[in-house]
C-alpha cells in the first residue's frame, strides 16, 4: 500500500509496499513509540543509511525524535520549498491572466495555450513522480506551466462565468488547508491504514467516474453523464474538495514522518511538490464548483 500521492511513494516515503511511519511515528509531533518497521530507524531498512548524518545518529544510538542535524530535512525546508513552488505558480498564473486575454476574439488562442501548458505540466509531474530522487528543475518547471494553465482557466471563469470566482477559490483553498492543518495537529484526524484505505478507495471511485463521464462527453456530446454540471456537478464538486482535504492529511503525515525519521534535505522538494499537487486539486474543485453554482442561477 503506497501513498495516495505518487510523489510520496518514492524513496523514503514508503517501504516494502507499506505506509511509512504507521504505528511508529508520532501523530502530531509526539515521540516515536518504536523503531520497528521505520525506513529511517535501522540501517538494513533505512533508504538513507548511506547518508552520513543518518549514520552518525544511528551509531550514536540517537532516537528518531532527536533534533535534526545539518543535511536532514526540517519543517523550515519544507515550508521554503513549498513557498518557492507556490510562488512560481502564482507569478506565472498572474502573467497568464494579464497577457492572455479571454475576450471573444482571443479566447480560443488563450484557451489553447492554457491546455498546452496543462499537458506539459502533467508530463513533467509524471516524470518527477516516477523518479526516485527530487529534481528541482522539474518541480519548478511543473509549477510554472501549471500556473499558466490555472491563470487562463481562472481568467475564463472569472471574466465570463462568475466575477470574483478566482479569489473565492483561493480563499476556499486556504480555508481548507488551515482547517486540515489545525485538525491534524490537534489529533482530530488520525491518519492510519484504515484512513488511507478509505481515502484511496474513494479517490479511485471518484476518478473512474470522472473518466467515464469524460468518455461519454467526448463520444456523446454535452456533459456526458452530468457529473460536472447541475445537481450532480455540485455534489461531485463537494466530494472533490473533501478528497483534497483527505489528501492534505496524508501529505502532512508523510512530511511529519520524513522529518521524524531523518529524511535528507533534498526530500523537502518532494514534499513541496506533493503539497502543491494537492492544493492545485482543491483549487480546481472550488473553481469548478463556483462555476457550476453560478451557471445554475
Amino acid at each position: 500500500m503506497r501513498s495516495s500521492n505518487p510523489v510520496f511513494s518514492r524513496r523514503g516515503f514508503s517501504r516494502d509496499n507499506g505506509y511509512a511511519g504507521f504505528n511508529t511515528a508520532p501523530q502530531a509531533g509526539g515521540a516515536a513509540v518504536g523503531t520497528q518497521g521505520s525506513p529511517y530507524a535501522q540501517p538494513q531498512g533505512n533508504p538513507y543509511a548511506t547518508n552520513p548524518y543518518a549514520q552518525q545518529d544511528l551509531q550514536q544510538g540517537a532516537p528518531p525524535q532527536t533534533p535534526v542535524t545539518t543535511g536532514r530535512m526540517t519543517m523550515d525546508d519544507v515550508v521554503m520549498r513549498t513557498g518557492t513552488t507556490l510562488g512560481i505558480l502564482i507569478v506565472t498564473a498572474a502573467l497568464a491572466w494579464a497577457l492572455l486575454p479571454v475576450d471573444d476574439a482571443n479566447i480560443g488562442r488563450s484557451y489553447g495555450i492554457g491546455i498546452g501548458a496543462a499537458v506539459i505540466g502533467m508530463v513533467l509531474a509524471l516524470v518527477q513522480s516516477f523518479k526516485r530522487t527530487a529534481t528541482p528543475a522539474l518541480i519548478v518547471s511543473y509549477a510554472a506551466f501549471e500556473g499558466v494553465f490555472l491563470g487562463v482557466i481562472s481568467s475564463i471563469v472569472d471574466n465570463r462565468i462568475a466575477s470574483g470566482a478566482a479569489m473565492q477559490a483561493v480563499i476556499g483553498t486556504l480555508a481548507v488547508f488551515a482547517a486540515v492543518l489545525v485538525a491534524y495537529k490537534a489529533g482530530w484526524i488520525r491518519v492510519n491504514r484504515r484512513f488511507y484505505g478509505f481515502v484511496m478507495a474513494a479517490a479511485l471511485g471518484f476518478m473512474l467516474l470522472m473518466v467515464v463521464n469524460l468518455l461519454f462527453a467526448a463520444f456523446g456530446g454535452g456533459d456526458g453523464l452530468g457529473f460536472r454540471s447541475g445537481g450532480l456537478g455540485i455534489l461531485f464538486g463537494i466530494i472533490g474538495v473533501l478528497l483534497g482535504a483527505c489528501f492534505l492529511a496524508l501529505d502532512f503525515k508523510q512530511v511529519e514522518d520524513g522529518i521524524a525519521y531523518g529524511a535528507p534535505r533534498e526530500e523537502a522538494w518532494l514534499a513541496a511538490f506533493g503539497l502543491t499537487l494537492t492544493l492545485v486539486w482543491i483549487y480546481m474543485e472550488f473553481l469548478r464548483l463556483i462555476a457550476i453554482l453560478n451557471s445554475n442561477d
